[in-house]
């Protein structure tokens, strides 16, 4: 099983290169899937095809799959959702207030997600190859399993039990109804879907996330916040692909300095995001859409590689022992010292990035040990800490 997410700013290609690097993977025999989470889907267009809810076999080897958010979330949220709104309404938050806010931000493309752990479950296929949102979407979408864990574990008790013995009293005394079997049933799976997405996304023999930009400023600082939040997360980058490069040929005096600048920044971002294998796609003479394109696209990019194949293996976070503590050290590249601050809750540790934070269950070789400090050394972050707390 292969699974890879394609992710960029918003219309920088990557739908393009999703689709291309399906065609490719099919034309070579894999039985692949490409689908795309998207809410604003495209991949249909860049397929030249009109592409449905399920997964549907456009070609030898090849299906294709555009997932309604929607039906996502109604099939895996539903009774929670419906919970959720009876607890709302007994607080005299009524109609469709109570509904809007239980369906809250990067929940539906989350759900969407666990389409794709399906996939991979079943193993219907061998390469999967997931069209996300745009980057901020997809790193909200990456860090959301965390948060809803969380925030699932501290809005519902664990026990079924008590929540029987308090259910017939909890309306009369409280005026707000407890949960029932279903929507607990309902959690426990959800908390179980969590945990084997994360894995599976986090797994480096399994999946991997490729970058596209174009050669300008802007997109390229995207990219490179996007690489430093996804090492913050743990998940894995194994190529930066830098689409609609202008040839190196005499482009006239109108596009000369265009030329001179993009390949300007491809050194840059070579330089940048060394050692992840940088591919480049060129600027074609007309719009990618299509088989014939789609091929071209991907002959292009990786020529005659396996497109599937992991082009870069790196581990994002590291635990070493020192003297009597430990130093767990965490790949944020392109961070700055003063956008990172910690802080440490019993066996949690939270790291924060800019506007961006993760919640970290220590392993168990650090419970009882207090973080001491913390320092960022070309782009590692070295957290030390310190012997066993007796006390805590």
């Amino acid at each position: 099983m292969r699974v890879i997410l394609y992710t960029g700013k918003g219309g920088v290609g990557k739908t393009s290169l999703a689709a291309a690097t399906a065609v490719a993977s099919a034309t070579a025999g894999k039985k692949t899937i490409v689908v795309s989470t998207d809410a604003a889907h495209s991949l249909g267009d860049s397929l030249d095809l009109r592409l449905k809810n399920e997964p549907e076999k456009i070609r030898e080897n090849l299906w294709a799959q555009e997932i309604s958010t929607l039906l996502s979330a109604e099939k895996r949220w539903g009774k929670v959702q419906d919970y959720l709104s009876a607890l709302l309404i007994s607080q005299n938050i009524k109609d469709i207030t109570a509904e809007e806010l239980v369906v809250f931000p990067g929940l539906e493309e989350l759900f969407s997600m666990l389409e794709i752990l399906n996939h991979c479950k079943k193993g219907d296929y061998d390469v999967v190859i997931v069209d996300c949102a745009p980057t901020g979407e997809t790193l909200r979408l990456l860090s959301f399993p965390a948060v809803l864990s969380w925030w699932l574990e501290k809005m519902f008790p664990v026990q079924k039990t008590l929540i029987k013995i308090a259910r017939p009293i909890s309306r009369p005394l409280l005026g707000v109804p407890l949960p029932g079997d279903d929507t607990l049933d309902s959690i426990a799976e959800l908390f179980q879907k969590l945990g084997e997405m994360h894995a599976l996304l986090t797994d480096q023999e399994i999946t991997s996330v490729r970058i596209v930009v174009n050669p300008e400023k802007m997109v390229i600082r995207e990219a490179e916040r996007s690489f430093m939040y996804l090492n913050l997360y743990g998940f894995y980058t194994d190529a930066v692909i830098v689409n609609r490069l202008l040839p190196d040929v005499d482009l006239g005096r109108y596009f000369e300095k265009w030329g001179e600048l993009q390949h300007s920044y491809l050194k840059y971002i070579r330089d940048q995001f060394s050692p992840i294998p940088v591919f480049t796609v060129p600027l074609f003479r007309q719009e990618v859409a299509g088989f014939a394109a789609l091929e071209k696209m991907g002959g292009e990019c990786f020529g005659e590689e396996p497109p599937e194949q992991f082009f870069y293996r790196g581990q994002s976070q590291k635990l070493s022992q020192d003297g009597d503590g430990y130093v767990l050290e965490m790949a944020l590249p392109f961070a700055e010292k003063g956008d990172i601050t910690l802080s440490q809750r019993g066996d949690e540790l939270t790291v924060r990035v800019g506007d961006y934070k993760r919640n970290i269950l220590l392993p168990r070789i650090l419970l009882g040990r207090d973080a001491l400090g913390a320092k960022l050394e070309s782009g590692v972050l070295k957290i030390r800490f310190g012997g066993v707390n007796n006390d805590s």
